[in-house]
């Protein structure tokens, strides 16, 4: 549905008018649940004077979290990234993994800061998703595995992914970093591959101020992986495993209790604001909003936008030019893609020529706010301001032209 904006000024703070929004809208701003339940939970944790080491708020956040995912286990970790350099190493994967390029950086760091070499896989670009057939065609004799992703909450094709991992003795894990609370074919993500990672970072749509959690159904993985999490202590004096410091807080765990609480409030928040999106975006043009599966559980955490360059008055980055001048931090995920980041650029420069799915893709995506401090009425206006610019995208250009010169 379009907006009319037939009796508006052009009204756009690049073309000299005030931003549409006096305060600044970000992408993944926290969402905080029940303020009062999490300071009980502080001082919870300050009376017990136990703030770290496997502590009661983190076995409860957990199991949890394990009963959300319906695995077996969950080992909480201080963050995502470190969820994933552990499990790496819990795996013993070496030499090459294979990995989308489109993801956060985190993905592909996690394998190189252990030497392991990121291999990039082209993605399908109906889904955003890694293909399986890009797999098989970069897998070579030093592949031990692959490391999947579940971009924007809608999970990767595991059943093809893993049937490669079998077939070439590969073995196969996932960041699922997007994706927790979400189904694929039914079934919850967590318990697909060797283990998943979560993120519980403050700009998901659950958080733990700073957080992340391995969840496996692999017994001896996750013995591991709660000892490599601890400088690999097995016993009180005992060292079994190299290891770090990879533990969550309380104080964290609090944080993920109270955000947990808060779940199905959080989904529904972000489900109609998903919805208005459809409602307010629809019709503009070159602009395609991307679908979730509703026969599947969505935590509808992203709104991601497609910005047709030939069929859009302005191109991807144009329309984020327009939007942050109107006080709305419009994000370009994962422009431009790991293999166009350091260290990859340098050593894998021709990297790109395998990729052309993910270069054309991350040239095109735009991310908009939403979650608790957004609202339809914002909404509607960040739909008008992108048709007024569209309406204007003559002046726009030229006024963005004077900016870079």
């Amino acid at each position: 549905m379009k907006v009319n904006t037939a009796i508006q000024s052009k009204r756009l703070a690049l073309l000299g008018d005030l931003p549409r929004f006096q305060s600044v809208l970000h992408v993944g701003r926290p969402n905080v649940g029940s303020r009062e339940r999490l300071l009980e939970r502080f001082n919870d944790m300050l009376d017990r004077r136990w703030f770290s080491n496997d502590g009661p708020f983190v076995q409860e956040f957990e199991a949890k979290v394990a009963a959300i995912a319906k695995t077996r286990h969950c080992v909480a970790m201080c963050n995502a990234t470190v969820a994933l350099e552990i499990a790496i190493r819990a795996l013993e994967l070496t030499g090459e993994v294979i990995v989308p390029s489109y993801t956060f950086i985190a993905t592909a760091h996690a394998l190189q800061w252990q030497e392991i070499t990121p291999v990039f896989a082209d993605i399908d670009p109906a889904t955003c998703n890694m293909d399986p057939r890009s797999v098989e065609r970069v897998i070579s004799s030093k592949t031990s595995g692959v490391l999947g992703l579940h971009l924007w909450g809608r999970a990767c094709d595991t059943e093809a992914i893993e049937r490669i991992g079998r077939e070439y003795g590969l073995k196969v894990m996932y960041d699922a970093a997007h994706a927790f609370a979400c189904t694929h074919r039914g079934t919850m993500v967590g318990g697909f591959g060797e283990c998943e990672v979560f993120s519980f970072h403050a700009t998901k749509f659950i958080n733990a101020f700073e957080g992340g959690a391995i969840v496996t159904n692999n017994d001896d993985l996750a013995t591991r992986l709660k000892f490599m999490r601890n400088f690999g202590f097995s016993g009180y004096d005992k060292v079994s495993y190299l290891g770090v410091n990879g533990k969550m807080t309380e104080a964290c765990a609090a944080m993920g209790l109270t955000s947990l609480e808060a779940l199905d409030e959080i989904v529904v928040v972000n489900k109609t604001n998903y919805e208005a999106f459809e409602k307010y975006f629809s019709g503009l043009q070159g602009v395609s909003l991307i679908r979730y599966d509703k026969q599947e559980h969505n935590n509808y955490q992203y709104i991601v936008l497609e910005i047709d360059p030939e069929a859009a008055p302005l191109n991807r980055d144009e329309v984020v030019d327009v939007f942050h001048a109107e006080n709305v931090l419009a994000r370009k995920y994962f422009w431009p893609g790991c293999h166009r980041m350091e260290p990859y650029r340098s050593l894998q420069p021709n990297a790109y020529l395998m990729l052309p799915n993910t270069e054309r893709v991350a040239s095109r995506i735009c991310l908009l706010p939403t979650g608790q401090t957004v609202d339809a009425g914002m909404i509607a206006s960040m739909a008008e301001i992108l048709e007024t610019a569209f309406q204007f995208s003559g002046e726009i250009k030229d006024a963005l032209g004077k900016r870079q010169k």
